[in-house]
């Protein structure tokens, strides 16, 4: 599978270093861009790849774009690869709780016959959310713990910053929250969220609580936060490369 990346931040280096550690031969990450082209220069050489200018570049050489650049670049340049017929893996899925933006992202997969991929991200269990989705879901609220570092807010006493919905959480913090979108998307269902910045947790912890036909389930995840950047959980980069891996294996474990 020949892969491009757009944006060369946290989650794409941790990507780059993974497959490279793991070899994973039948993932090829061969074209690199993002708007500082040092830093899309600077992976493109730890893996014998092209680093570029402009994403159209990238276009007759891939199978799958993997985005992990931001909400605007869903909104700005995704479509323009579905368009193309080109397989996309979004990482900055919060762009797609935007209905408009999700609508139109759908049109042009139908048309051209590209697919989009949402990986897993920094939780688990959300293989039991989609098939808890084919009854009826009461209830679904996750609880996120950051540290004000990691939420970008300034406090030494842990504080809730954020208690609402999904699709207005990921507004508020675009970079943080990929995880409720995630949710959100699996079941159908604008998830309840509240964020609580505390100074005392060392790790990005998301408790998710569903409730439904099929009975009742929790989940807590501890995320060891990524080198590069606080705000991002290393689970978030790993759940890509496996989705990756899924997609290039013939054996499939797993909803």
């Amino acid at each position: 599978m020949r892969c491009g990346i757009i944006g060369c931040g946290a989650i794409a280096n941790t990507i780059v270093n993974l497959v490279l550690k793991q070899d994973i031969k039948k993932i090829k990450l061969k074209y690199f861009y993002d708007r500082n082209f040092r830093k899309a220069k600077k992976l493109a050489n730890l893996t014998n790849g092209t680093a570029v200018k402009k994403v159209e570049e990238m276009f007759n050489g891939v199978d799958l774009i993997i985005e992990s650049a931001s909400q605007e670049a869903v909104k700005e340049i995704v479509p323009n690869i579905i368009s193309r017929g080109i397989d996309v893996l979004i990482m900055s899925v919060g762009a797609l709780l935007d209905e408009k933006v999700r609508r139109r992202l759908i049109k042009e997969s139908r048309e051209s016959g590209a697919n989009i991929y949402i990986p897993s991200g920094a939780i688990i269990g959300l293989d039991g959310v989609k098939a808890a989705s084919l009854g009826k879901i009461k209830e679904i609220k996750l609880i996120t713990r950051k540290s004000p570092t990691s939420l970008g807010v300034k406090t030494k006493k842990k504080e809730v910053v954020f208690k609402g919905k999904s699709s207005e959480a990921v507004k508020k913090f675009p970079v943080n929250i990929n995880v409720a979108a995630a949710l959100s998307l699996a079941s159908g269902i604008d998830a309840d969220v509240k964020i609580i910045a505390d100074p005392e947790v060392e790790h990005n912890i998301h408790e998710v609580h569903v409730k439904g036909d099929f009975g009742e389930f929790k989940s807590i995840t501890k995320n060891t936060v990524c080198e590069l950047n606080p705000k991002t959980s290393v689970l978030a980069a790993y759940s890509a490369v496996t989705l990756l891996k899924i997609l290039s294996d013939n054996i499939r474990v797993g909803t």
